[in-house]
């Protein structure tokens, strides 16, 4: 499984952008799906967005669709999340991570590799 490295995050006022990147090295980046979830605190992991091995299917939470997007680069092994227009019930933690299949995948419990999360945190 790779080992995920991630970047980005920060403290952003509310309607103002981040990016968030994930490394990943080790074994193979594709052909397995990958997706971020994020946690707040006393709050269960939640997914946010998921993106197929080819980066041609993705699927994001209502809470951030048409805001977020997705994206990955199998030749530079790189997974990335663009968020626009934040709000400040986007603060949480952070988290990239490989799936055991191809395909898309809401269920954490399908993932297997985990990046070591970062804090975003939206003011209003």
């Amino acid at each position: 499984q790779a080992q995920l490295v991630q970047s980005g995050g920060g403290l952003v006022q509310a309607g103002g952008s981040l990016r968030l990147s994930c490394a990943a090295s080790g074994r193979t980046f594709s052909p397995y799906a990958m997706g971020w979830f994020r946690q707040a605190p006393g709050k269960d992991r939640d997914f946010v967005a998921g993106i197929s091995w080819t980066g041609d299917s993705t699927y994001y939470s209502d809470s951030v669709k048409d805001r977020f997007t997705i994206s990955r680069d199998n030749a530079k092994n790189t997974l990335s999340l663009q968020m626009d227009s934040l709000k400040p019930e986007d603060t949480a933690v952070y988290y990239c991570a490989q799936s055991r299949g191809r395909i898309v995948t809401t269920n954490p419990l399908a993932f297997r590799s985990w990046g070591q999360g970062t804090q975003v945190t939206v003011s209003s």
